[in-house]
């Protein structure tokens, strides 16, 4: 099973336990985060592709540290004029682990609905 993700406008494929290095992420590490904008859904006998998004799908991560890319050396130069200009840039990034792929949530809170409402009749 398999998805392809946005996450931060770049799109992922993501798999149930497996790592990611994505664009930073404003949580702590160790705290739980979820991404609603799948894209595709393969679960091995059905492919569902969104328009633009699969409703109802959910991917659950762990964040699992911050850190910084390697150095990016950033030149410019404009020839016969004199301007040199040289920057460095370190982008900063996220490293998270894929927890679940969740196909159907929208009926998974229904039926958990139904089931706490019968529980209160009872």
């Amino acid at each position: 099973m398999y998805a392809i993700v946005d996450i931060s406008g770049k799109q992922f494929r993501v798999e149930p336990k497996s790592t990611l290095k994505v664009p930073f992420q404003k949580f702590e590490a160790g705290n739980e985060v979820s991404y609603d904008k799948v894209l595709l859904v393969d679960d091995g006998k059905n492919v569902k592709i969104g328009t633009p998004y699969v409703s109802g799908s959910l991917i659950k991560a762990t964040i699992i540290e911050h850190g910084r890319d390697k150095k990016i050396v950033v030149f410019k130069k404009k020839r016969r004029k004199g301007y040199k200009v040289k920057n460095t840039h370190r982008q900063e990034f996220t490293r998270i682990l894929v927890d679940t792929i969740n196909l159907d949530v929208a009926k998974q809170n229904k039926s958990s609905q139904k089931e706490k409402t019968t529980e209160k009749e009872d």
